[in-house]
C-alpha cells in the first residue's frame, strides 16, 4: 500500500474513532435535551480536526518512511549506489533514522559482497584462461615432435631429440599438474600438520634436497644465522624454502651464481631471507610477482622448466601461516625474498 494511501486511511480511523467517543459521551450527557444542534455543531469540528492532526502526525513518520522504502526498491532493483541516511532524513524520527543506517549498513556489505564476487569471477575466468594457455604450450610441443617423428625419413638423431622434448614437456605437464593440486589443498586449507618447526632444519633439508640442481646451475648456497621457531607444517615451509631457491638459482650471475640464506628473528617474527646475486626482477612491481602464471623472463622460466606457479605457492603457504612474503631488489644487484612468520617463545627448561 502507497504510504499515502495509508496516510489517509489512518487519520480516517483516528477522526471516526475521535467522533465516535464524543457521539458517545454527547449521548449521556444530552440524553434529556430535545435539541440536538449543539452535538452536531461540536462532534464534526473534533472528527475533522482528529483528521488533519492524525494526517500531520502520520506524514512526519510515514513520509520519510516511504522514501526508505523506495530507496529499498531501488536497492532490490540492482541500485547498489543507493544511500538511506541523507541530509533529508536528519529530519526524520529517530526510529526512522536508526532504520535508514541499518540500511546503509546492510547495502555496504552488499556491495563488498556484490564486488568481492565480481572479482572471484573475474579471477577464476582468468586462472582458467592462464591454465588453458599453460597447457597449450606442452601439448603443441609434443603434438609437433609426435608428428614429425611419424616421417620415415627422419634421422635418428633428429628423431632422439623429439623424443627427449616429449618427455621434457611431459614433466613439465605433470610439474604444472602437481603444483595446481598443491595450490587447491592449500586453497582449501587441507592436509595441514601444525608442530613446533626449527626453521633451521627446514632449510638445510631444503639445501640438501636441491643440492644436485644448484650443482648442475652451478649455484653456490650459503645458510646463515637462526631463527626462533614457529608454529607451521614442516613439509609446507620446506617447500617454501625449496621454490624461493630454486628461484633465485634460475635468476643468478651466470658465471658466479650465489644464493644466501639468512635466518633471524625480529618483533616477533621468524625470518627467512633469500637473496641472489642476478640482475633482480627489474621495474615490475614486486606484487605481480606472487600472481599465478607470472613470469619476469618467460621464455627463460620454460626452459629451465618453471611453471609460473612456484611463488604462487610460497604466497599461499605463508599466508595460512599467517606471515607474509615480499620481493626487493638489492642496490647492488640481485633480489631478496623476505618470509616473516609470526614466532613460538622459546622452549621453558
Amino acid at each position: 500500500m502507497h504510504y499515502k494511501t495509508l496516510r489517509i486511511l489512518l487519520a480516517f480511523i483516528s477522526a471516526t474513532f475521535a467522533m465516535l467517543v464524543c457521539l458517545g459521551i454527547a449521548a449521556l450527557d444530552f440524553a434529556q435535551v430535545s435539541d440536538q444542534i449543539w452535538v452536531l455543531v461540536f462532534v464534526l469540528p473534533l472528527g475533522l480536526l482528529a483528521f488533519i492532526c492524525a494526517y500531520a502526525t502520520t506524514g512526519f513518520y510515514l513520509g520519510p518512511l516511504g522514501k526508505v522504502m523506495l530507496r529499498v526498491k531501488q536497492l532490490a532493483d540492482g541500485r547498489l549506489s543507493v544511500q538511506f541516511m541523507d541530509e533529508r532524513m536528519l529530519r526524520a524520527p529517530l526510529g526512522v533514522q536508526e532504520l535508514a543506517v541499518e540500511l546503509d549498513s546492510v547495502a555496504a556489505r552488499m556491495r563488498t559482497q556484490v564486488s568481492e564476487a565480481a572479482a572471484e569471477s573475474k579471477r577464476q575466468n582468468q586462472f582458467v584462461s592462464d591454465v588453458s594457455h599453460e597447457l597449450r604450450t606442452p601439448l603443441t610441443a609434443i603434438r609437433g615432435a609426435a608428428e614429425t617423428m611419424m616421417d620415415e625419413d627422419i634421422s635418428y638423431e633428429d628423431r632422439r631429440r623429439f623424443c627427449e622434448s616429449i618427455v621434457r614437456e611431459s614433466e613439465r605437464l605433470t610439474r604444472l599438474a602437481n603444483e595446481l593440486l598443491t595450490l587447491q589443498r592449500i586453497d582449501g586449507r587441507g592436509e595441514i600438520v601444525l608442530e613446533r618447526v626449527n626453521l633451521h632444519q627446514v632449510v638445510e633439508q631444503a639445501a640438501t634436497l636441491l643440492a644436485p640442481l644448484l650443482e648442475e646451475r652451478r649455484v653456490q648456497l650459503t645458510v646463515n644465522g637462526e631463527a626462533p621457531d614457529v608454529l607451521g607444517d614442516t613439509d609446507r615451509l620446506q617447500q617454501v624454502t625449496v621454490n624461493l631457491i630454486e628461484n633465485a638459482s634460475r635468476f643468478t650471475n651466470p658465471e658466479h651464481g650465489h644464493i644466501w640464506v639468512e635466518l633471524s628473528g625480529i618483533k616477533g617474527h621468524s625470518i627467512i631471507a633469500v637473496r641472489d646475486n642476478g640482475k633482480g626482477f627489474g621495474d615490475v612491481d614486486p606484487a605481480r610477482l606472487f600472481d599465478r602464471f607470472y613470469r619476469g623472463d618467460a621464455s627463460r622460466a620454460r626452459t629451465t622448466g618453471g611453471t609460473g606457479l612456484g611463488l604462487t605457492i610460497v604466497k599461499a603457504i605463508v599466508a595460512s601461516h599467517e606471515g607474509t612474503v615480499e620481493a626487493v631488489n638489492l642496490p647492488d644487484g640481485g633480489a631478496c625474498f623476505i618470509v616473516a612468520i609470526p614466532s613460538l617463545p622459546p622452549r621453558s627448561e
